[in-house]
């Protein structure tokens, strides 16, 4: 006998609470095995595709491509057991409290947060008994809806409407934040469950009934109204990875207290020592190769840099290993890969990793261990056709090194004024885990490197 089993959307990990439908992979009706992709998804980190634990007949499917679903929200049902559809006009089968084995069966091999490995797939989850009177569609039996776990209520009771679900914790941090009563919400998911989209919507109500005494004495006195209540106005979702980098980068400002300091550096000698190395053959050297070991030996100098401040316990935390984000600019936005240990790669293999993970950003296939671990980041906005910036740090890092262009220009060389390949190297840092003089002692020596590459080899 066929048992109807319900997959949510997995805990993808990296402190992810939500997802976008990006591609669905199977349509209802499909026989799926276990651990058979079934859904394509973006997360705030990359894109992923979501593994089905159950095998038999996909018989629902739950969201359209475009929608965001919050982690526990049901993807899909499968009939466990079953090897074709059900004819049209059945009755969903009855959910057994102890499945029958059945080919379907078998161990995962993948973890899901939530569903483990290496159990029967039709007993990772206990599935709550359905109603007796289940509604039936065409070519596959509708299944009774179930309450997504974890579900936070907003008050104790019920209220005319049911009791609010919020499944999601961003979506109580932006009601809270606005000052917005979620018990006031109707939620649009399923189960009455508010998402996201219904609190921003609810802002946004807000924001325009508290704009309308002013609009109409705007429009009294013969001048437009606001801005953004136009119709022709672009309205961009803040979500995905801009959505990420802007959290990132707003939490980084309120938390942290950084400071920049700057220098010019003669960058000819770098420029003709990679010359000279590539011309000896074998792999390339790319530049952001040569810059990256520079930053690992002043941090081996400078250790102050490569921590993270741990507000709960008061400390200062010092990190033994240096992973080194780096900066890349993609079609999806901003994203910092981060290269594992660098402190013990040469500048080939820091090569050969810049090179893979800019490619996997490029394609849309880096993977959120792949983004994130990050003690110290470098970024090469040079590429832009830029001099000089004041990086935000990202946090939860220490510090983060900027470099421009390299670019001809006057300087005093030996005595004389020549032109010579000029570059601007900024340092942002959290003046909590060290002072001026350690942020400048590090720049100094990354510039002294820049400069003179034989002051990297007696250090290392």
């Amino acid at each position: 006998m066929a048992q109807v089993l319900e997959f949510r959307l997995p805990d993808l990990g990296e402190g992810l609470t939500e997802a976008e439908i990006v591609h669905w992979l199977v349509e209802v009706g499909d026989v799926v095995a276990i651990d058979q992709p079934v859904v394509e998804v973006e997360t705030a980190k990359a894109m992923v595709e979501v593994p089905c634990p159950y095998g038999g007949v996909v018989t629902a499917r739950y969201g359209e491509e475009g929608t965001e679903l919050p982690v526990g929200a049901p993807l899909l049902t499968v009939a466990v057991g079953a090897s074709e559809p059900v004819a049209d006009g059945g009755q969903a089968p009855e959910k057994a409290a102890a499945p029958e084995t059945s080919p379907a069966d078998e161990g995962s091999g993948n973890v899901l947060v939530g569903y483990g490995t290496g159990a029967p797939a039709a007993r990772r989850r206990r599935v709550r008994q359905a109603s007796p009177a289940v509604a039936s569609v065409p070519a596959a039996p509708a299944v009774a809806p179930v309450p997504a776990p974890v579900v936070a209520r907003a008050n104790g009771s019920a209220g005319p409407a049911g009791p609010v679900a919020v499944v999601s914790p961003l979506v109580r941090r932006l009601a809270r934040e606005n000052g917005l009563d979620l018990r006031t919400l109707t939620g649009s998911g399923r189960e009455g469950l508010i998402l996201r989209s219904d609190v921003e919507q609810a802002v946004r109500r807000a924001a325009t009934e508290a704009q309308t005494p002013a609009s109409e004495s705007t429009e009294a006195a013969g001048t437009a109204g606001s801005v953004s209540a136009r119709p022709d106005v672009v309205r961009v979702p803040l979500r995905g990875v801009r959505g990420a980098v802007a959290d990132k980068l707003s939490r980084s400002r309120h938390e942290i207290p950084d400071a920049t300091c700057w220098v010019d550096a003669d960058a000819t000698e770098l420029m003709a020592a990679r010359t000279a190395m590539n011309a000896a053959g074998g792999p390339k050297i790319s530049l952001l190769a040569l810059l990256a070991r520079i930053c690992v030996a002043g941090l081996a100098r400078h250790p102050e840099l490569n921590s993270t401040v741990d507000l709960a316990a008061k400390e200062i935390v010092r990190l033994p290993g240096v992973h080194l984000g780096f900066a890349a600019q993609t079609e999806r936005g901003l994203v910092v890969p981060v290269v594992r240990d660098a402190h013990r790669r040469d500048a080939e293999s820091l090569s050969a990793e810049f090179a893979r993970l800019t490619e996997a950003g490029r394609s849309g296939t880096l993977t959120p261990g792949d983004l994130t671990g990050g003690t110290f980041t470098l970024n090469n906005y040079g590429v832009f056709g830029v001099d000089g910036s004041t990086p935000i740090i990202n946090h939860p890092e220490a510090a983060m090194l900027g470099v421009g262009r390299i670019i001809p220009k006057p300087w005093v060389h030996q005595g004389e004024l020549a032109v010579r390949q000029v570059v601007q190297l900024s340092l942002t840092f959290d003046h909590r885990v060290c002072d001026g003089g350690t942020a400048g002692g590090f720049l100094r020596y990354v510039a002294d490197c820049v400069e003179n590459p034989a002051v990297l080899l007696r250090t290392l």
